[in-house]
This record gives structure tokens, C-alpha cells and sequence, in this order.
């Protein structure tokens, strides 16, 4: 058996373990996450999907469905362009992204999260969110080189 044939397996098991249908389009989707090595959009998941295409409509009920049931997140870009990656262990309340100002890209870090300010009485924490900007390694490296010159 394959790595990607029980890497599927797996997922799938873990899908009916939440009491999940492990459909193929949930299945594939979730693995084309977690495989990425950034936050991926709608049309780069669909593109990395290949062969059998996904239609839009199942796609994006599939992001949905991902998100509500705490395996994905959804962050919006500096475009406002929607990137889907995976959450970690099930949850993703301190999640912290390196948005590119060049080429756009979303990274995540490996960084321990801040700790959550003290909310006022009767709030309530749902998820938190931060995000750095700056210019990745591939842009700053092109950005040195017309400086040079």
C-alpha cells in the first residue's frame, strides 16, 4: 500500500471518528491542507486537486464544512483574497501568519502565540488571529539583487 493510499485511509478514519461522512472531496481537500506548505485560496486548492476536478460549489461547501467542524481556518489576505489552511490538533485560536507585502504569500510561523489580553467582563474568546507583514525570503533576496545594480 502507498503512503498517499493510507495517508487517505487515515484521514478518512479520523473524519468517522468525529462522527464525519468521509466523503472523497473532504477527504482530498483536507489532505491537499495539510500537505501545503502555506495557507492555500479557493483556486490554488482547486488547482492542486487535479484530476477528478472538484466543481466549485462542492469545493466550497467542503472549505465550509472544514472550517465549521475546527479542521481548517479561513483568513483573509491583504487582497481580502480568503487562504484556507489547516488547524492544528482540531483547533487554531493562535495561529501566527507572515503575510509577504511583495508577492502576497501567507507562511505560517512556528512561533509561540502572545498571551490573550484580559477581555472585559461578560466576553468571550472564540479565536485570536495575528498577522505579520513584511517580505519574504524569495522577494527580499530579488529585492537585494536590483539594488545591487
Amino acid at each position: 500500500m502507498s503512503s498517499f493510499t493510507s495517508n487517505m485511509q487515515l484521514l478518512a478514519g479520523q473524519l468517522r471518528q468525529m462522527g464525519a461522512r468521509a466523503t472523497p472531496a473532504r477527504i482530498r481537500v483536507l489532505h491537499a491542507l495539510r500537505t501545503a506548505p502555506m495557507p492555500l485560496t479557493h483556486n490554488e486548492i482547486e488547482q492542486s486537486l487535479g484530476e477528478p476536478a472538484l466543481d466549485r460549489v462542492t469545493l466550497y461547501r467542503v472549505l465550509d464544512w472544514l472550517v465549521a467542524s475546527g479542521l481548517a481556518n479561513k483568513a483573509a489576505d491583504a487582497q481580502r483574497v480568503f487562504r484556507f489552511s489547516p488547524a492544528v490538533g482540531g483547533e487554531h485560536q493562535a495561529h501566527i501568519h507572515f503575510r509577504c507585502e511583495k508577492c502576497g504569500g501567507v507562511f505560517c510561523l512556528d512561533a509561540p502565540p502572545p498571551e490573550a489580553p484580559e477581555l472585559p467582563a461578560g466576553f468571550a474568546l472564540s479565536h485570536m488571529n495575528l498577522e505579520l507583514s513584511g517580505w519574504c525570503d524569495k522577494c527580499a533576496k530579488r529585492g537585494e539583487e536590483k539594488i545591487d545594480e
